[in-house]
This record gives structure tokens, C-alpha cells and sequence, in this order.
């Protein structure tokens, strides 16, 4: 979709997915415009989420972090790419479903709180999420496991996760391994920009997909969930992406905006 010139909000927009680094905050500061953003959203009643394809993090601590810049924000406030999998999965599979789960321990514990039993022999499925605490032995478990055969689920599609510094590799680079091992990509891909979470996000939410809108900062992941599900999206020019590079990109969104305070400007007409 090509941006809308005038810059008025569909009235069908009736709450917000919000990518947080490049378009809340840059690092540890927060951003122009998302303090009163988030302020009116509040006070206006309007549902939102914070959204984050990071697996590998509990949501307790992006509510920390937001909370030490300053938002009142709680952890159901926030939705990781790890939860949306465990509900994902728990719309599917009966409680007590065993899970071969290769994660951080913040994303085990996201699983058994949604009543899933962690079990790497004998599994009834296999998760992949961005294992910070992946070891040989484990990768020689999972490619065992997806070349038997067993769905296969992955939390996100990042090849690179940025640190300070420079990169780490993310999930993305270990499901390459496992495809060149095996023969097999992933069965889903829930996180950004594949349409499982924004489903699942509407689901907690309590809204149908066409009436939230995707803000972020990023073309190939928060602006490319228009291709995958039918949600609005906005761009804003405050983190990765320049208004030039939207002249390449085949992810269009329907709004640009400098910032969010550009956004509630938008929001007011």
C-alpha cells in the first residue's frame, strides 16, 4: 500500500501494536512524542500492546525497562514473540502437551505458566526460540528431532539481533543450521512479520486484526505485517528506516509519521 498523503486515521483503527526500540525509545532514551502518545492512549481508553519479536526475555523485563523511562507500563502490557507462540500453541495442543522447548529459561517459564509440560525425550513437538543458552549437544537434539519428523515451531525469523556494539546471531541463523542439517524449514513462524501474532495479539486484546494498527520502525518486519494480515500499519522515521528507503521497499505502510507525536497529531483531526 502506498502512505496516505493526508495522513487521517482510518475510524476502523481501535488499538495500537507498538514495536518499542526505534520507535518508543533509542537505547536507553525515550523518544519524541511517546510519552504524550502513550499519555492520550491511556486516558482515551484506546487498547495497545507492546511488541517485541525477542523470544529469549521475559516480559517482566521490558515492563522494567519501560517503567524506568518513565511509562506506566505493566508486563501484561507487553507482548513477546515467546508468548505469542505458547498461546499460539495452547489454542492447539491440550494442556499438559509436552514440549522439546530450546529457549532461555525466561521463555520456559512463559511456556509452563501457559500449562505446557517441557520434555525433550518423547515430545509431542519441538519450539525453537532464540536460545542465548544453545550448546552443541542441544542443536544435535534439536536437528534429531525435526528430521523425525515432529512439528516444528519457531518463535520469530530474526538472522541478528542488535547489541551494543554490533550483532548477535538470532533464531534465524540457527533455524538455517537446522534446515542445512535436515532438510526441513519451520512448519509456523509465529513472530513479526508473520500473521500468528498479530492474531494472537488481538486475540489478548480482545479485537478482530483489521482494527489494530502496526506502528514501527523497521519496513521488513513491522510494516511487512500488512502482507501477512490485514492490519493497518505506520511508519516512523524515528529509528532504522529514512523516507528514502521506502522508494525500494516492497513493504509499504498505509501511514508515515516522524514520531509518535506526529502519529497523535494524526490521531486528533
Amino acid at each position: 500500500m502506498t502512505p496516505d498523503t493526508d495522513q487521517h486515521l482510518s475510524p476502523q483503527i481501535r488499538g495500537f501494536l507498538l514495536d518499542m526500540d526505534g520507535t518508543i525509545y533509542l537505547g536507553g532514551q525515550l523518544l519524541p512524542g511517546a510519552l504524550d502518545f502513550l499519555a492520550h492512549a491511556r486516558s482515551a481508553g484506546i487498547p495497545l500492546l507492546f511488541l517485541t519479536n525477542n523470544s529469549s526475555r521475559h516480559r517482566d523485563a521490558y515492563a522494567a525497562k519501560l517503567n524506568s523511562l518513565g511509562i506506566d507500563a505493566t508486563p501484561d502490557d507487553v507482548f513477546t514473540s515467546g508468548e505469542a507462540t505458547a498461546r499460539y500453541l495452547r489454542a492447539r495442543w491440550p494442556e499438559g502437551a509436552s514440549v522439546a522447548l530450546f529457549g532461555t529459561p525466561d521463555l520456559e517459564a512463559t511456556f509452563e505458566a501457559f500449562g505446557f509440560t517441557l520434555a525433550m525425550d518423547d515430545p509431542a513437538l519441538v519450539v525453537l526460540g532464540y536460545d542465548k543458552t544453545i550448546t552443541y549437544d542441544k542443536l544435535v537434539v534439536l536437528c534429531d528431532q525435526v528430521r523425525a519428523g515432529l512439528p516444528y515451531i519457531a518463535t520469530h525469523p530474526d538472522y541478528n539481533c542488535p547489541v551494543p556494539g554490533g550483532f548477535e546471531p538470532d533464531i534465524g541463523a540457527m533455524m538455517a543450521l537446522v534446515e542445512a542439517s535436515t532438510g526441513r524449514k519451520a512448519d509456523v513462524i509465529v513472530g513479526k512479520p508473520h500473521a500468528p501474532i498479530v492474531e494472537m495479539a488481538a486475540d489478548k486484546l480482545g479485537l478482530p486484526v483489521e482494527a489494530l494498527c502496526m506502528v514501527g520502525d523497521r519496513l521488513y518486519t513491522d510494516i511487512a505485517m500488512g502482507q501477512t494480515a490485514p492490519l493497518h500499519t505506520a511508519l516512523v522515521l524515528s529509528g532504522e528506516t529514512r523516507r528514502e528507503d521506502l522508494a525500494s521497499s516492497p513493504f509499504q505502510p498505509d501511514y508515515v509519521f516522524e514520531n509518535l507525536g506526529e502519529l497523535l497529531r494524526a490521531m486528533s483531526r
